[in-house]
């Protein structure tokens, strides 16, 4: 049941990774940005969320256990 459970939510957090990527490298492509402009801004995004995930497991692992 808990390997379920952490397979599941990695799983959510790669897809709002990715949706959040590729939204904002639509919103630069929209901007007026060039192409590798927006895969930098997508590649930052998504590194931004991961990061956001990792901090938050970090902070909540003390009461997850």
């Amino acid at each position: 049941m808990t390997v379920a459970v952490v397979v599941l939510a990695i799983a959510v957090v790669l897809l709002v990774a990715l949706l959040s990527a590729v939204g904002a490298g639509t919103l630069a492509r929209m901007d007026g940005a060039t192409w590798p402009t927006a895969f930098t801004r997508a590649a930052t995004t998504f590194a931004a969320v991961i990061t956001l995930a990792a901090a938050v497991t970090a902070a909540l692992s003390p009461f997850l256990t």
